[in-house]
């Protein structure tokens, strides 16, 4: 246990019998009342946004939470299979933790995925990949005066828009955040 005066941005909390991440962590001190601390925290599993006002003695649990890289392996059912590069032990991670990201995802590539007590609570693919587009219309020549887009597959089979001068057989950088094509891979 900890006082809540430790708590920094950042950390990992039980709070309520849920992990919390911490966004926001505040000291106040208002006119003729006690100082407090104002925090704003994030359910890790449902992503739900939770205020609260910790008194300064007030004991806290942090969690310890070990982030490291891992490498992507395959798609299984539910879970895709990562294996830590050091002690080459592999582990099944639920496609939820991966959000909307877990389409760009191929494999070979690295991801961060943090645990706590074994048990995988957050995981991140990239901020950006680079994909081979396997699918595009031809664009003809004249079709547009300002910044057109098409719809393109990536090797992943997922959608984006592209600029018309992308074609069947290029790389190009996508966010994976977004969905969004950010430009071409020599």
């Amino acid at each position: 246990m900890s006082k809540a005066s430790e708590v920094k941005s950042g950390n990992i909390l039980r709070f309520n019998g849920e992990l919390v991440s911490v966004e926001e962590f505040i000291h106040r001190t208002p006119g003729n009342l006690r100082a407090f601390y104002q925090a704003r925290m994030r359910n890790v599993k449902t992503g739900k946004l939770v205020e609260y006002r910790f008194r300064t003695d007030e004991e806290v649990t942090i969690a310890r939470v070990e982030t490291n890289d891992y490498q992507y392996l395959y798609d299984d059912a539910d879970f895709f299979v990562v294996m830590d590069n050091n002690t080459y032990e592999q582990f099944n991670i639920p496609k939820h933790l991966f959000g909307d990201s877990a389409r760009f995802l191929k494999e070979g590539m690295n991801v961060i995925i943090a645990f706590e007590s074994e048990e995988p609570i957050m995981a991140q693919a990239p901020a950006t990949v680079e994909l081979e587009i396997t699918y595009s219309e031809p664009a003809v020549k004249g079709d547009t005066s300002t910044n057109a887009l098409k719809v393109a597959t990536v090797e992943t089979g997922v959608e984006i828009r592209v600029p018309l001068f992308i074609n069947q057989g290029d790389k190009v950088k996508v966010d994976t955040r977004t969905g969004d094509y950010i430009e071409r891979v020599k």
